[in-house]
């Protein structure tokens, strides 16, 4: 694959979607893996607040290259959670937003956020009394 390639590369799961169409976690694990993915998840709080074009995504979600913004948008535009709309204009201008699918993320995404925001202090003390205790073990 190329420096620039960004096209939605097919997975192992998205050929054969689930090798035992009765094990439990059948189709689970892929839209867990999408929805809770870093930039997917500071993608979709970003566009909860309605539609964004690109360079405003990308300016509001801090630390996400082009290439990884446009990988995402993309994939979640195949999930079905982003619409993508180009407007003939020159250039072309495109934005971004929530499908109703998308849309239904967003309480349990903000729900994460807020549990996130009021336990990263205990959890930030944990990791240090983890590494004091265990300084062979520490995760980076």
């Amino acid at each position: 694959m190329s420096v620039t390639h960004t096209g939605v590369t097919a997975s192992a799961a998205d050929l054969e979607p689930c090798g035992l169409p009765e094990h439990p976690d059948c189709g689970i694990r892929d839209v867990l893996d999408r929805v809770g993915d870093k930039w997917s998840v500071l993608i979709i709080v970003e566009l909860a607040s309605g539609a964004r074009r690109f360079r405003e995504l990308q300016r509001a979600v801090d630390g996400i290259s082009q290439r990884m913004l446009t990988l995402t948008v993309r994939r979640l535009e195949r999930d079905g959670l982003v619409i993508r709309t180009v407007y003939p204009t020159v250039p072309a201008q495109v934005d971004y937003r929530l499908t109703e699918v998308g849309a239904s993320l967003t309480h349990l995404v903000k729900a994460l956020a807020d549990w996130s925001l009021a336990h990263r202090g205990v959890i930030a003390e944990s990791r240090h009394s983890y590494d004091q205790e265990n300084p062979d073990n520490q995760m980076q």
